[in-house]
């Protein structure tokens, strides 16, 4: 029950492709040279095949193992947030307004680690497919990656995933089985009345007063058309109109995003959305543009993947140090376009409890972790195509 030796005897190795990646963070789809840094260590290591520019700029290597067996894919994302580094480290984000703050650096560095590990060893069947993928944060490079045809291409049975985890003892892994992350959408919504004088309401048609009322209405949803038995989120986040003290605008706007587990939800709240906001509207007198956005689909864990990844978890850290029905979150996830095509598991792996939260200006990703993710990876490609 610990991690694997080799993997352990180049964890400096680790720690310094991960600083690299980390004072170097792209954006979205246009993870350009994290790719080419990311190609240059798989030639090193001997993969077998590198396939370059899937979905934009994602990459898949394969290495084949001994003898006939399937394909197990391992993910990792790249890309890093629009945000303004505040950690002050030696290996701080070069680049102003970018940083890796949800530590997609380290998650690009443990499976780097488990490529080098099994392209040395190949104690396993079949193949295993490295995939690289960029824009998880923003555009769904997980989405594009399976568009262009991935996981038939390179013949995926089965896929698997990592994401580090704040505020989770360092080498703790938490999983579940079915749902475990939350679909995301987006509502946006435009509100027009008649402007006018501020000192003459009576001549005007307020957008401000059905904006505010709108706002409280939508809360009703959750408190009475949700079963207390089912999850459900919808907060407004955004909020604006008016230029001025003394003027009622002509329009105002809204967004909120809306997370779901479950088809009936997901469309329950988007009807009951509409069906409230336009209800506002009529009472008020305004129109309301409303915009709603479909975006990831929930991320749904195979049960009997679960199983299999525990185990191997519970090899590398301990039976104590795993939890295989944790519970959900409601964060969002593209590695859902995988789990829709090719059964699999996606798991939380925690980073120690001391520390900023992901998407926050002073986090950093732990090197300690790293060593704990390349191991569970290499140890899932050997204990499921065993040789």
């Amino acid at each position: 029950m610990a991690i694997i030796n080799r993997i352990g005897e180049f964890a400096g190795d680790m720690k310094t492709w991960r600083r690299h990646l980390h004072a170097h963070p792209e954006l979205g789809l246009a993870c350009h040279d994290t790719a080419a840094y990311v190609v240059d260590h798989l030639r090193d290591f001997g993969v077998d095949e590198i396939h370059e520019k899937i979905g934009v700029s994602g990459v898949v290597g394969i290495i084949n193992g001994q003898g006939d067996g399937p394909t197990i894919g391992l993910r990792a994302d790249m890309d890093a947030l629009p945000m303004q580094e505040m950690t002050g480290l030696d290996h701080a984000s070069t680049v102003p307004g970018r940083m890796h703050a949800c530590g997609h650096d380290g998650h690009t560095t443990m499976l780097l680690g488990a490529a080098r590990y099994l392209a040395e060893t190949r104690n396993f069947r079949g193949r295993v497919a490295l995939i690289f993928q960029p824009a998880e944060e923003i555009d769904g490079g997980a989405k594009y990656m399976c568009d262009e045809g991935m996981m038939d291409r390179f013949g995926i049975a089965e896929v698997y995933a990592l994401h580090n985890m704040p505020g989770h003892d360092v080498g703790t892994f938490y999983t579940t089985p079915g749902p475990i992350m939350a679909a995301v959408d987006t509502l946006r919504v435009k509100v027009t009345g008649r402007g006018g004088h501020a000192a003459y309401p009576q001549d005007t048609v307020d957008p401000i007063m059905a904006v505010v009322s709108m706002v409280q209405a939508v809360q009703s949803i959750v408190s009475r058309n949700l079963s207390p038995m089912d999850n459900l989120v919808v907060s407004v986040t955004m909020i604006g109109g008016g230029t001025a003290d003394n003027i009622i605008p002509e329009d105002a706007w809204f967004a909120a995003t809306v997370r779901s587990f479950t088809p009936e939800v997901r469309e329950m709240v988007q009807r009951r959305l509409r069906e409230v906001i336009e209800g506002q509207a009529a009472s008020f007198g305004v129109t309301a543009d409303i915009d709603y956005e479909l975006g990831y689909p929930p991320t749904v864990n195979d049960p009997d993947a679960v199983k299999k990844a525990a185990a191997v978890a519970q090899e590398i850290s301990g039976a104590n140090r795993v939890q295989a029905n944790e519970g959900r979150e409601m964060g969002a996830e593209d590695f859902a376009y995988m789990l829709e095509e090719r059964p699999g598991a996606y798991l939380f792996l925690g980073q120690g409890k001391d520390g900023a939260g992901v998407h926050h200006a002073a986090y950093d990703f732990n090197d300690e972790v790293a060593p704990y993710g390349a191991s569970f990876f290499a140890r899932l490609i050997e204990r499921l195509n065993p040789v």
